[in-house]
């Protein structure tokens, strides 16, 4: 699955992995605040970037599962 067709407009996969990823991670963000985890962190940006990248590996590796 290299290119998504959306309506005549083609996207490129990992466009579209990227988005859910950065939706992910915006998700497990807001609980890892509620849960109070991030007074455990040092560089709060620098791990959010990780867990953006993080989450998109995940994504990219179930990606041909679904497809």
């Amino acid at each position: 699955m290299p290119d998504l067709d959306l309506y005549g407009v083609f996207l490129p996969a990992l466009l579209v992995q990227a988005v859910i990823a950065f939706a992910l991670s915006l998700v497990l963000r807001r609980l890892i605040a509620r849960a109070g985890l991030y007074r455990l962190v040092w560089h709060r940006p620098l791990f959010d970037a990780a867990l953006t990248v993080t989450c998109l590996g995940a994504v990219v590796a179930l990606a041909p599962r679904f497809a």
